[in-house]
């Protein structure tokens, strides 16, 4: 029987000071000020398009993501809160997440973010080498990122992210670990340590660099990970690692199929409507100008997910977690009786892709490695 799952909020600042060139997200380049006001106006009237999806739950998780979400003000946020919780309470353990750059007109602002209640940053350092940071397109220095994440810490925020990237261009196995090393001395919470990989219609896809080869990239993903888990990160997501008990608690979410309604333009939500029995996808328009046009719809599509999509669907997320999720999350959660996956499961067990123990539904490392090809069977 569909159940409702915890509910957390997406909210998409577009911002950018300028475009990297490996950068496939909804960003564009800031020119001259920002319509903040204009714009957290739209983000509530946004959010109250989604009302009837609430049904009773309170808010899980906040995440404030872009573009470049610590260009707007602390103000900004202030009011954005202020406005949200009209509508809708938020859970005593709320963790509300700001993704935010190293640059120190950013830091300036760090104090104020905390005093909104954002809880958790996440900084995106890439690297801390200046000319692996010069290809990548980034505006910061090593030396600035690493005083940005003393700056959080000393504004109050006891939970941060970096985000690290590994395969850079001509980066070798010593440069890798020598970013992983720089991180973990700063003693962040959280690490989100993933592959550069190569989008469309990115400045990269169309003048590839020179990267790693895959040999080269394997010894980097095995020695990084040896690195991380003798530092006491556990990695717990395909490119997430933690300190023990410090999982993104909305990153959670969405591998476990939970809710989130997402405002903001290019803005994604997954919705469960019981009233219907029905799970709804649904996104919003792409473009700064269009979705602060009164004159044009918030949303640019939705779809229902029928019978047939909702078992990959579950575990596209589902296998995503190094311990899996509970069993009984893919009847609440879909609406869908085990039983209508209970062969496939036994054959990637058979296959040694996933294990079905305690109750659980877990990737083995195999069928972490190869995830593409479990999915395939589902």
């Amino acid at each position: 029987m569909l159940t409702l799952p915890p509910l957390s909020l997406y909210v998409h600042v577009p911002w950018c000071i300028q475009k990297c060139p490996y950068c496939d997200f909804n960003s564009h380049t800031a020119k001259g000020e920002l319509p903040e006001r204009d714009y957290v106006n739209a983000l509530l009237q946004d959010f109250e398009t989604s009302l009837d999806a609430i049904q009773g739950r309170t808010l899980h998780s906040i995440f404030i993501g872009g573009g470049t979400p610590s260009l707007l003000s602390p103000s900004a946020y202030e009011r954005l809160f202020a406005g949200l919780r009209q509508h809708i309470d938020f859970s005593d353990e709320i963790e509300i997440t700001l993704e935010a750059n190293p640059g120190t007109f950013e830091q300036d602002k760090f104090t104020g973010f905390r005093q909104t209640g954002i809880n958790r940053l996440s900084i995106g350092i890439q690297s801390f080498q200046d000319d692996k940071l010069k290809k990548l397109g980034r505006i910061h220095h090593g030396e600035e990122a690493q005083r940005a994440v003393e700056m959080a810490f000393t504004a109050g925020f006891t939970n941060i992210n970096l985000d690290l990237m590994h395969g850079l261009p001509n980066q070798s196995q010593d440069d890798a670990l020598f970013d992983l090393t720089t991180a973990i001395a700063l003693k962040p919470t959280h690490l989100s340590w993933y592959q550069l990989t190569i989008e469309p219609n990115t400045v990269f896809y169309s003048r590839p660099p020179v990267l790693p080869e895959d040999d080269a990239l394997w010894d980097i993903q095995e020695a990084g990970q040896a690195l991380l888990a003798e530092s006491g990160y556990q990695q717990y997501e395909i490119s997430a690692y933690s300190q023990p008990g410090r999982q993104s608690r909305h990153n959670l979410n969405y591998w476990q199929f939970g809710d989130y309604i997402g405002i903001g333009a290019g803005a994604h939500g997954k919705l469960t409507l019981l009233e219907e029995d029905a799970i709804l996808r649904n996104w919003k328009t792409r473009f700064p100008a269009d979705y602060l046009n009164p004159a044009k719809p918030f949303e640019a599509g939705h779809r229902t997910l029928v019978e047939e999509d909702l078992p990959l669907e579950f575990m596209m997320n589902a296998l995503r977690l190094n311990q899996g999720v509970e069993a009984r999350y893919f009847s609440q959660r879909t609406g869908l009786m085990l039983e209508k996956i209970s062969n496939t499961l036994k054959q990637a067990d058979g296959l040694g892709f996933i294990t079905l123990r305690n109750n659980k539904i877990a990737p083995t490392t195999q069928g972490s490695l190869f995830l593409n090809e479990v999915l395939e069977l589902f």
